[in-house]
């Protein structure tokens, strides 16, 4: 199985177009290294898509240190899928977007995080250690579990930071030649 026989989900809701954007660099950086991506809003689901994905990448910004209501419902409608233990073995990761530099994001991630274990996935956090703190330092929030990002609150043509976006195409990378690897 080649690498462009590999496929990817990301899945994710963006009331506000700001983690669609983190969602499509993760995506161009899985293309980069030749994985097909499904890219998904929660609004447009291809369930047969998430089944048939070697990995599923979950995410939703942070709202008051929770998951968006709409991932939430996307969570509870896989249940089907969680008692056939349809996505057993599929590689899983998390990301998360939220207006504040901290905003309790890591309990997002562990929230899907927890989310894909009852799955019973395989979870890449993201092992990239930070280069700084600026905004166009790569993995400035510090965060190993998964994806960090923030957006000021400004229109989605200027925000996220171009370091946020960067860290987000090696992320995608990350993961699809991850996915070489667990073939």
């Amino acid at each position: 199985m080649s690498l462009s026989d590999q496929s990817l989900a990301i899945v994710y809701h963006s009331p506000y177009g700001h983690t669609a954007k983190v969602a499509d660099f993760i995506a161009q950086g899985a293309r980069k290294v030749g994985v097909q991506v499904h890219l998904m809003d929660i609004e447009h689901l291809d369930w047969e898509a998430l089944d048939a994905a070697q990995a599923i990448v979950f995410g939703c910004p942070t709202y008051m240190g929770n998951l968006t209501s709409g991932l939430k419902l996307f969570m509870e409608q896989s249940s089907k899928r969680w008692l056939a233990r349809s996505w057993q073995g599929k590689l899983a990761a998390g990301f998360t977007n939220g207006g504040g530099l901290s905003g309790d994001k890591l309990a997002v991630l562990q929230q899907i995080n927890l989310f894909a274990m009852q799955h019973g996935m395989l979870w890449s956090g993201l092992p990239m250690m930070p280069t700084g703190r600026g905004t166009q330092d790569l993995n400035r929030m510090s965060s190993f579990l998964g994806l960090m990002t923030q957006s000021d609150n400004a229109p989605v043509e200027v925000t996220p930071p171009s370091g946020d976006l960067q860290t987000a195409l090696w992320f995608g990378e990350y993961l699809g030649l991850l996915l070489s690897r667990l073939k």
